[in-house]
Order: C-alpha cells, then structure tokens, then sequence
C-alpha cells in the first residue's frame, strides 16, 4: 500500500517582516515567513432572493444609520453605556517601540516551555546571513535548547521562543500570563476525589494499551471534507439527503465502561 503524501502548502515568497536576532553584540539578519495556513472552509453570508453576497456596514445604534470610516472614533468602555474616547494620534503613544530587533534575554530548554502559551509560529530564514544562522541553529539544536525573547508586529509586542524545527529555526510568539487562565482556581477540580485502586488499575491499562508515537498525519478534517462532498454533489446537481442523528448512548456505570473498554481493546 503507497505511502500517504503530506500535502504540499504554497509558502509565499515574499517575507511579512524582516529585520534581525540580537543575542548581546551577535545580530543575525532574517525574514520572517507565513507558516500557519488556515485551510477550514469558509462560507459567505447571501441574500436568499437573488445569492447577492451581503456587506457589513457600522451602524449607529442611536441613529439607526450606517456610519463612513471617517465618522468613526475608537472607545474603551469603563462602565455600561460609559467611553473614553481616543483618536489615533492619541494612541501612537501607547504603541509599542517599533523596531527591526527580535530581542533575545536568555536561553531555555525547549523541552521545559508550556505549550499552553504558544500562540502562532513563522519561518526564521538567513536573510545574507547563511553563517551565523547556521551556527545559531545547529548551537540550539546540539543543547536542546530555545531563545526567549520580544519582537514587535504591528502595533504589539509578543514575548517569543527563538527555536530549532525540521531543519530550520522557527519563532513562536507567545501569550502573556493575563491571557491564559488557571484551572486549578475552578470549584469543580478543587471537589474532586481519589479515584479507587480498581478503577485506577483499569484506566492505566487503558491507557497503557492504547499508547503509542504521536503523528498529526492520523487526524484528518472530517467536516471538512464532508463539505468538500456536499460541494462536488452541488455542482453535479444532485440533492443532498439529510439522515436523522443517531441518538447517543446512555453513558455507561463508570467501572462498567472501565470493564468494557479494557475488553473492546483484547479484540483488537
């Protein structure tokens, strides 16, 4: 049976910013390139009457009337119905230090970083600077380790992790502290009791049994390409037939589905 392929992603050639690594005195000029894709389907909003595709307009809740972009003001709201108000020229001062610098403070084990903070990841590319970045990539990856650090897109500033991946160095921009909540603070964890010996036993074969290597290749996007069906049968003019759900089972007593489980797996 032939190997499955990867499917190939486009990259586009033209960096969305360039500028350098600065770690002390050492610079290594780089671009920086796309490399999440979004790929789920998307859908316009249509006029049922004629398929005319449907605009958004800012209207004004007062008025009941559509606003022009000049008219428009930007408000932080402090209390309900309740703004400060400020214009862009009011808000360059607030703009983070706009620079070409992706800032390193320290080196970290890559292994040791929480993944919960990771927010979207780019291609690092030498940019007439083969030497230093090589060097910098194969020091990373000989020690296992990431550089921590700042850099500006935009009009914000993300803490980033600097880092070895498939042969290249790869940024991963970073959410602060303040924009990931603790879970351990929720009254439904802190409640929770010790599981019994028996049920413990039975959910570590589990998963004992059902362990094995990590590959993002086994997941596919199943509502995804059920549309893509849809589509294709839409084109071909054929009439999409809906089929009832299926009712859910009722939810199993918990060392039953522990029992049952354990023996669905030994048929495998």
């Amino acid at each position: 049976m032939a190997k499955e392929e990867k499917p190939r992603i486009r990259i586009p050639k033209r960096p969305i910013w360039s500028g350098r690594i600065t770690i002390g005195l050492v610079n290594v000029p780089v671009k920086l390139q796309t490399m999440i894709f979004d790929k789920s389907v998307t859908f316009r909003f249509l006029h049922k009457a004629d398929n005319s595709p449907l605009k958004y307009e800012k209207v004004c809740i007062k008025e009941q009337k559509p606003v022009s972009w000049q008219d428009v003001a930007k408000g932080y709201e402090v209390s309900k119905g309740q703004f400060v108000v400020f214009d862009n020229e009011e808000l360059r001062v607030a703009r983070p230090e706009s620079d070409s610098r992706i800032r390193i403070d320290k080196f970290v084990d890559y292994l040791s970083t929480d993944p919960t903070y990771f927010d979207r990841s780019y291609i690092l590319l030498p940019d007439k600077s083969d030497d230093a970045y090589s060097l910098l990539l194969t020091a990373l990856q000989g020690l296992g380790k990431a550089g921590v650090g700042r850099i500006t897109l935009k009009t914000k500033e993300y803490p980033v992790l600097v880092h070895p991946y498939k042969g290249a160095l790869v940024l991963t921009t970073l959410r602060y502290i303040y924009e990931v909540a603790d879970p351990s603070e929720l009254e439904d964890l802190k409640r929770l009791k010790e599981p019994s010996k028996e049920e413990l036993d039975l959910a570590l074969k589990i998963v004992s049994d059902l362990s094995g290597e990590f590959n993002i290749a086994d997941y596919k996007d199943s509502y995804k390409e059920k549309i893509e069906q849809l589509i294709e049968k839409k084109l071909k003019g054929e009439t999409i037939v809906v089929e009832k759900p299926v009712k859910e089972e009722a939810a199993e007593e918990l060392m039953v589905a522990l029992q049952e489980t354990l023996k669905q797996l030994k048929q495998k």
